[in-house]
């Protein structure tokens, strides 16, 4: 492999000839070989976001030649489009600033900048990528701020469209299933009865509280540190380049970006984030939830619950022929594990740093894109491969409601407590219904049972008529 010689303040390294990277990434390469987990494509395009906004503001003030904006802004724009996404080789694990990072993007940008106007790889002429592609700012401002909008973008162009399409499925099944009663259970244990439908619209309001809580979590997320640069101060940038280079990313993305209350907080700390990824967790946990109880809801097909029908899509066994696995349930269960685990890791990394500075953003920038985007594809396949396809099993859950000894509940207000828990002693030692041991103890006969045990007045409060 061919290199070219590139120098930085330490001295000499080599680059590879093809690679528009430069001496500092290169020995970030070298000197962080930890596993191979990469920033995602979100991140980088974020960054180039920020790096082209900064260069038309830095002309506006008279910092930068047009020519130099250009060429700056141009290779931005490949940057954003996603054609230099080979240039960017380096791993989460580094310097907790996220400073290699940094570099790798003004580096890039440079020389692809340098190249657009016929210099020299590697010259840092006519373009620096330190004083022109990084000029006003910092890693300690930029990181914070590619990793906030990264992750509005992504809840608004990925999980939140997800979740709605996951709602409309949700409700849509409420409906079609509200005239269906069915057993409830609590406990694992068989309790008074409900609808399909209502136990469905429970699901609906899950998911709506989720995209709620979503929507109010990155508020915060769109207040943006870039103007603050090394320690909140905005040294060596001018008065008002955060409000108009907020303007421009704002204008770039068709998200209305503000500049942060208070730069000191948005150096120091990424508590939006932190606040962005508790709402994941709730939405993990109320997914969890609804893709285990799917789960149990089919079980069987003979042998389980079996009160409902996943669509079949792929084979369950490699040994038991025929078999049927609940499988999106279970990846999506998967996902929401690692979304747990990511919040966990993200809180203990948004309370880490140190006086002026967070140092853990890296690993905060890595884990909170991941959850969004396992969320927003585990979401999808979940909801089409399993959700839309749902079908109800009317016979086995009439089987199952109606050999239930927990519609003896509705006889509290007429025989009292214990004698309702008579009959159902009575009903399961002699295995018999519910009817015949009533009539067996004498406390009413089979005509007025039928009147008071009908499941479909037990699905809500009873009404009450003033005479």
């Amino acid at each position: 492999m061919s290199t070219r010689k590139e120098r930085d303040s330490i001295g000499t390294v080599q680059v590879p000839s093809n690679k528009y990277y430069g001496a500092q990434t290169q020995r970030s390469r070298e000197n962080f070989r930890i596993s191979d987990e990469k920033f995602p494509r979100e991140f980088i395009r974020a960054y180039g976001i920020i790096k082209k906004a900064a260069a038309a503001v830095n002309y506006e003030f008279g910092n930068l030649d047009k020519s130099i904006k250009v060429a700056i802004q141009n290779a931005a724009d490949e940057v954003i489009a996603g054609a230099m996404d080979d240039h960017f080789p380096l791993v989460v694990w580094q310097t907790g600033s996220g400073t290699q990072t940094n570099m790798n993007l003004n580096e890039v940008i440079a020389n692809k900048a340098i190249k657009s106007l016929g210099g020299q790889m590697g010259s840092k002429s006519p373009i620096h990528p330190n004083d022109h592609v990084n000029m006003s700012q910092s890693t300690n401002d930029t990181f914070p701020t590619a990793i906030n909008i990264a992750a509005v973008e992504s809840v608004q162009n990925q999980l939140l469209p997800a979740m709605e399409e996951l709602q409309k499925a949700l409700a849509k099944k409420s409906q079609e299933f509200i005239h269906i009663i069915k057993l409830g259970r609590t406990h694992l244990q068989d309790a008074t009865p409900l609808s399909l439908g209502q136990e469905f619209s429970g699901y609906t309001s899950a998911i709506e509280h989720g995209i709620a809580r979503l929507e109010k979590a990155i508020i915060h997320c769109k207040e943006l540190a870039i103007g603050g640069t090394a320690v909140g101060t905005g040294i060596n940038s001018h008065k008002g380049f955060d409000i108009r280079v907020i303007r421009k990313i704002s204008e770039q993305t068709g998200i209305q970006f503000k500049p942060a209350e208070n730069k000191f907080e948005a150096l120091a700390g990424q508590d939006s984030i932190v606040e962005l990824s508790g709402a994941l967790k709730v939405i993990a946990g109320s997914l969890f939830k609804i893709a285990n109880d799917l789960r149990w809801l089919a079980s069987g097909p003979r042998s389980g619950i079996g009160e409902i029908t996943l669509p079949t899509n792929e084979p369950g066994s490699s040994i038991m022929p025929g078999k049927i696995n609940p499988t999106q349930c279970e990846a999506l269960t998967m996902v929401c594990a690692q979304v747990m685990g990511n919040d966990t890791t993200i809180t203990i990394a948004g309370a880490s740093g140190n006086f002026e500075l967070n140092v853990y953003r890296p690993v905060m920038a890595y884990n909170i894109l991941q959850s969004i985007r396992l969320l927003s594809d585990g979401i999808l396949s979940f909801t089409k491969n399993a959700v839309i396809g749902i079908e109800a099993n009317e016979d086995r859950i009439n089987h199952n409601l109606y050999n239930s000894l927990m519609l003896v509940t509705a006889l509290n207000p007429y025989i009292g407590y214990d004698k309702a828990s008579e009959v159902a002693k009575k009903a399961f030692e002699d295995n018999t219904t519910l009817r015949e041991a009533i009539e067996q103890l004498g406390y009413m006969d089979g005509e007025e049972f039928d009147r008071l045990v009908n499941p479909k007045d037990m699905i809500k409060p009873k009404r009450h008529d003033h005479s």
